[in-house]
């Protein structure tokens, strides 16, 4: 597959947002941020809740199994995303 001729651009769903943004791409500020976590984290412990009650209550494995790796990827979301103003060439710039 030739790459001649394409734009090196993000091409995932969260790519722009990451250890290593390309210029122009957005970022989000901090509270979006805190946001985004707590959202994530809260959202991840309730699939964790219903996770253990399928498993050891109702005895349904599988669904049980998909619903905690499902919350541990909900937990895991926030980190494709990078935070505007804590890199350190804004602060250089200053």
């Amino acid at each position: 597959m030739s790459k001649k001729g394409k734009e090196d651009t993000a091409q995932r769903f969260g790519g722009e947002f990451g250890p290593y943004r390309k210029p122009g791409t957005p970022g989000v500020s901090l509270s979006t941020f805190k946001t985004l976590v707590w959202t994530s984290n809260i959202g991840a412990l309730i699939l964790v809740v219903i996770a253990l009650e399928m498993l050891f209550v109702r005895q349904m494995f599988g669904w049980g199994l998909f619903c905690l790796i499902f919350g541990v990827a909900i937990a895991m979301f926030p980190s494709n995303y990078e935070i505007v103003g804590m890199d350190e060439s804004s602060e250089n710039a200053s």
